[in-house]
């Protein structure tokens, strides 16, 4: 193949800005697809990268791991048509071997390799992905509006499945993940109520146009107790909030990959077999899944488009709390 130059996002050093930078492809490694990137989709755990909260990222790093690119060219061992429409999830790689991966739990892989994490991601005009973990995409959604559903979407139902069953569904932190667990929870028929920052009337007007029945601020008890709740929000301090919320006999789950400290709190809002338990990652069973789901409901994500230059502009509003729904980034055609 002929060499590949393109623009892309780098970071040097956690705490600092992302850089444009112009970099090569010469050579499409054997199991590997290269992708011009149409979208991707700018995640909370992109942030966590760019800030430090996150240990050991490879440096420099391209980060995104919300990918919709199109295939341009395929290494050895790869049969796709160019042009074909792929998503390019945060699990870039596992070993196939371990424990956890001969389980049906390669998203708890000790080998496993992260899109924008380990391996270069999608804030870039071209991307390179092992094909094994990417995905074809839902015709029913154009490439910004899809880009949201390989993580906010892919984590968001890997949480929901674990409350599936609570008819009295919390969720606090109503930004990119909870909008598009929202629209399941209530293709399920459950009751959503949603949990925002203190005063955020937008967010939770946004909530209620979804389907919410009850929306408020995350300090607030809500009309009826939960059956279920997930925080999305990366704080701590909601974990004791949401357990007094809770029904006895329910599920509190964690969907993020950073949650700052949790505060001592008495077991007595644990008691009554309540139940905490997190979220790591993702399977490509769960994207099977969801990506069928998202097809048939069929999932309306919410977004803000930047040019991919002002990913660090993305990145300050993610961080500020200033979005509704998810950020996108589009390269420059």
């Amino acid at each position: 193949m002929k060499p590949v130059t393109f623009k892309s996002m780098r970071l040097h050093r956690p705490g600092e800005p992302l850089v444009l930078e112009e970099r090569t492809v010469n050579e499409i490694p054997a199991g590997q697809v290269l992708l011009k990137v149409l979208a991707c989709g700018v995640c909370r755990t992109d942030l966590h990268v760019v800030d430090g909260e996150l240990p050991d990222p490879r440096l420099p790093i391209v980060p995104g791991h919300e990918i919709v690119g199109e295939v341009v060219a395929c290494g050895s061992g790869v049969d796709l048509t160019p042009g074909t429409r792929l998503g390019v999830p945060w699990l870039g790689y596992t070993c196939g071997e371990c424990s956890f991966c001969t389980h049906g739990q390669e998203n708890l892989c000790d080998r496993a390799q992260f899109t924008g994490y380990q391996r270069d991601g999608g804030y870039s005009e071209y991307a390179l992905a092992d094909a094994r973990y990417c995905f074809e995409l839902p015709d029913t959604l154009d490439a910004a509006h899809a880009a949201p559903l390989l993580c906010a979407g892919l984590i968001g139902y890997r949480s929901w499945r674990f409350v599936s069953d609570a008819q009295r569904l919390g969720i606090y932190g109503f930004g990119a993940a909870a909008h598009i667990v929202a629209q399941i929870a209530r293709w399920k028929g459950q009751d959503v109520y949603a949990f925002t920052r203190p005063g955020d009337v937008t967010a939770q007007e946004f909530a209620k146009s979804l389907g919410a029945r009850w929306a408020g601020d995350s300090d607030q008890l809500p009309p009826e107790e939960l059956d279920g709740a997930i925080i999305f929000a990366p704080v701590g301090a909601l974990v004791p909030l949401a357990l007094q919320a809770l029904r006895k006999g329910g599920t509190l789950v964690c969907g993020g990959i950073h949650m700052s400290d949790i505060p001592a709190m008495p077991y007595s809002l644990l008691w009554g077999e309540r139940t905490i338990r997190s979220v790591a990652n993702l399977t490509r069973r769960d994207g099977t899944e969801f990506l069928a789901i998202a097809g048939e409901i069929p999932v309306r994500t919410e977004i803000q488009t930047f040019p991919l230059t002002d990913a660090n502009t993305a990145l300050s509003r993610l961080r500020d709390g200033q979005l509704t729904g998810a950020a996108v980034l589009i390269p420059q055609p």
